[in-house]
């Protein structure tokens, strides 16, 4: 294959890519973006494998085979609710092979640089490499967190930002010793301290993220990915995959800034920790009141005589997977003449979307999902709200104590409702490990129990 087609064909898969990313900016279009990504992908591969500069097909041949196979398996066993974890585990892939490929590189014999070439191939190496280590060990953590191996609760090291700091400073230091050095001997040397620290960088700053700020982690990390895919570009002079992770690392970002503004607070608070300090204790109702339980006739005659119901699904509805349970309520609602709608708060879940991807998987309609923004002046004028496992995002303490490690961040203000039913399996804390004075508001009714065995409950009941 010619480089002219080869160029030709890299356009037009960039073009695609960035189809893809306009197409998965709204459900509607979503499945045409899918589309238009496999496509992108389909034809990157293709003329990267047939260019002239390619041998040993049979190897190659032989690996995407392994690949297809353990990506076919995956898509099958994999459940929806799973979707945090899979992009997190893909997320240290990228990281991983941006190591390899940048170690691989620079250990090469056939690659010979001289002057500003050798200078510019090796900060493409040195920063590749810091990348994907950083976002390896990171995404490897993020996955521990988000499949419970490893504690939600954020590790606080002390003294642990000049520890981050330090690790900073001393691989600054190396790569000024790595870049123009004669030889291969120290600089190979300095590359693995420099990979170890930064597996350890990675490692550090992960785990001192608490669980309610993950969907920013995995966004973030989406970035690193993106941004560690586009290094390995530079250092092999190949363009599609500049541009591919160039669009994946600022999409990545751009994300990561409009879930931290949802949550009102900076990207740097978040990447030195900030909740869950002291996550999962059982609030005490002390001096806020005591929690009104109800049951499920009672919540049934409540939706049944409501005109206006709204849900809140939450990280609790994705772990009881009650998705379908809930599609089959609001049907059998809606038949009854009531209105039923869907509120999504930005960070609700564990990855950015989460609601709306076990929603859509459901086949909840897209006109009744509706985001925190357009839905939060509506809900002083609907009658019941329906709180499937979710807490911090339903927290009035974000707007009304300003002492709150919550306060300022913008929530669903669900207690403006008639009624507020709130559906969890006891009165513990959110990931933020912040009291919900929400559960104890006079028009506040909780209903204990597993998400699924309830909604399913209701079902009957209604």
């Amino acid at each position: 294959m010619t480089s002219g087609l080869i160029s030709t064909a890299y356009i037009a898969a960039g073009v695609l890519f960035i189809l893809s990313l306009g197409g998965l900016s709204n459900q509607e279009s979503a499945r045409r973006g899918n589309i238009y990504g496999i496509l992108g992908m389909t034809l990157a591969l293709g003329a990267t494998i047939l260019s002239r500069e390619v041998t040993g097909y049979a190897l190659i041949i032989i690996t995407m085979g392994i690949g297809a196979a353990l990506g076919i398996m995956v898509a099958r066993k994999v459940q929806m609710t799973e979707m945090p974890e899979l992009v997190a585990i893909l997320h240290s892939f990228v990281g991983m092979a941006a190591v390899l490929v940048g170690i691989a590189g620079y250990i090469d014999p056939n690659m010979h640089f001289e002057g500003i070439e050798k200078t510019i191939h090796e900060v493409e190496v040195y920063l590749g490499v810091l990348i994907g280590a950083v976002t390896f060990t990171g995404s490897v953590v993020a996955f521990g967190k988000l499949r419970g191996i490893i504690g939600s609760r954020p590790l606080l090291i002390p003294y642990r930002h000049v520890i981050n700091l330090a690790a900073i400073l001393v691989m600054a230091g190396i790569g000024i010793l790595f870049v123009g050095a004669d030889g291969k001997g120290f600089p190979l040397l300095g590359l693995i301290i420099m990979t170890l620290i930064a597996f350890g960088l990675g490692w550090h700053m992960v785990m001192a993220i608490g669980g309610a700020d993950m969907p920013v982690v995995i966004s973030m990390l989406n970035s690193y990915s993106g941004w560690a895919a586009s290094a390995t570009g530079f250092m092999l002079g190949n363009d599609l995959l500049i541009i591919a992770g160039a669009l994946v690392g600022s999409s990545g970002a751009i994300l990561s800034y409009i879930m931290c503004k949802a949550m009102n607070r900076s990207l740097a608070n978040v990447i030195l920790g900030g909740f869950g300090t002291s996550g999962g204790q059982v609030v005490e109702g002390g001096d806020q009141g005591e929690a009104i339980a109800t049951s499920l006739d009672e919540t049934a005659d409540l939706l049944k005589g409501s005109k206006n119901v709204v849900i809140v699904p939450g990280y609790g509805m994705a772990v009881a997977q009650a998705q379908h349970p809930v599609f089959e309520l609001t049907e059998k609602l809606k038949k009854a003449g009531v209105t039923v709608r869907f509120a999504i708060h930005p960070v609700a879940g564990r990855m950015p979307g989460h609601m709306n991807v076990l929603l859509a998987e459901a086949r909840v309609p897209y006109d009744s999902v509706f985001e925190m923004d357009e839905i939060n002046e509506d809900l002083v004028k609907t009658d019941a709200v329906l709180v499937i496992g979710a807490n911090d995002i339903v927290n009035p303490s974000a707007l009304e104590d300003p002492n709150s490690p919550i306060a300022g961040m913008p929530v669903l203000e669900v207690w403006n409702a008639g009624t507020v039913v709130v559906l969890k399996r006891s009165m513990a804390t959110g990931y933020a490990g912040v009291e919900n004075p929400l559960f104890f508001k006079e028009n506040t009714r909780m209903l204990f129990g597993d998400a699924k065995e309830t909604i399913n409950g209701l079902l009957s009941a209604v």
